[in-house]
């Protein structure tokens, strides 16, 4: 592309399962700051408070929302600091390698918080580049509930868009219905539709009316979250499967592999290769799945294991670098990130 930009964003989804974060928790593994640096961070997290009738039908509660923006922060700008000490390489293809820090008490952040916005348990939390911001305009935000009576906002979307130079992104952090019973896959499919559909960026004073206000008239757009599509088959099968690592058999009954078919629901979407284990349901710290040792009589539920974190995306131009999960075993699920590199018209 001629006179064109290259920016590297990071996007990732975690369901933390409502455990509030502590001040040592370290997320320098999760955003990669020892490996690299990127222009963009989408942030995107389910369950940061309990789904219970109190924290669906009350007021907001924002504290572990602004609690976990603060250790975002902190990581990226340490990250940021780290960096500068150390002398490295000017490539001239990579404009966004160098960037010195300012001396003489002014502010030393190198990523800022352009948006953030919780509903009951979804946050998404999106930081950039202090040298991009005059280039990211009409900023918005916008929430959709899809969860009990269709509408209440325990499950469902929160939705940020922006424009960057000459390109409008968009991105959808979600929350799907769960379940594995026969028809919870079409009350996912309902809830994808619903998103789609009722998703709408309202213009605002900074705003211009030109930008694009549905999901899908965006350039560029990523879907992401706890999806909750499941894998078709019996338990046992399915854990002796897991137990082989035959990820190329469990795949080939995964939910939303077929939703992203012709026939499907995400039809013309893309996902990346999948070479990790299911996300989810692991027993509290640690690398056993939930329900090998089953006991009805408690009221136990067998949750069986699935991928149910995933990282959709659409847009020509749009590249994927990595696909991969994370390691940290704070709640029952792990962690998902892509990389994405967009080249963008100057």
């Amino acid at each position: 592309m001629p006179n064109a930009a290259t920016y590297k964003v990071f996007v990732s989804t975690w369901n933390v399962g409502a455990i509030t974060p502590s001040n040592s928790l370290n997320l320098e593994d999760w955003l990669g700051t020892d490996r690299d640096s990127y222009d963009i961070y989408v942030l995107g997290f389910q369950e940061i408070v309990p789904l219970s009738p109190r924290n669906v039908l009350g007021p907001e509660r924002n504290r572990v929302a602004m609690k976990w923006n603060s250790l975002i922060g902190a990581t990226l700008n340490k990250c940021c600091r780290t960096e500068e000490k150390k002398p490295r390489e000017v490539k001239s293809e990579h404009h966004h390698k160098v960037h010195p820090m300012k001396q003489g008490g002014v502010d030393h952040d190198e990523f800022n918080c352009i948006m953030s916005k919780q509903m009951v348990g979804i946050l998404i939390s999106v930081w950039a580049r202090k040298d991009l911001s005059g280039l990211i305009r009409n900023p918005c935000v916008t929430c959709v509930g899809c969860g009990i009576m269709g509408c209440l906002k325990n499950k469902g979307s929160v939705s940020v868009r922006f424009d960057l130079r000459e390109a409008s992104f968009c991105f959808v952090c979600c929350h799907l219905s769960s379940g594995e019973k026969e028809g919870d896959q079409k009350l996912r499919n309902l809830n994808v539709t619903h998103i789609l559909s009722k998703t709408c960026f309202a213009a605002n004073n900074n705003s211009s009316n030109n930008s694009p206000k549905k999901i899908l008239d965006h350039n560029y757009i990523v879907l992401f979250g706890d999806l909750n599509y499941r894998i078709s088959l019996a338990d046992v099968k399915m854990r002796q499967l897991v137990d082989q690592e035959e990820w190329k058999t469990l795949l080939g009954n995964d939910q939303l592999n077929f939703e992203l078919s012709p026939r499907g629901i995400f039809e013309g979407w893309s996902e990346g290769p999948i070479n990790f284990p299911p996300t989810y349901k692991y027993k509290p710290n640690s690398d056993e799945y939930y329900g090998y040792i089953y006991d009805k009589s408690r009221g136990e539920k067998r949750r069986a294991p699935a991928w149910c974190d995933r990282i959709l995306w659409i847009g020509k131009g749009l590249k994927q670098l990595c696909y991969e999960r994370c390691e940290s075993k704070l709640s029952d699920h792990r962690s998902v990130r892509a990389i994405f590199v967009a080249d963008i018209e100057v």
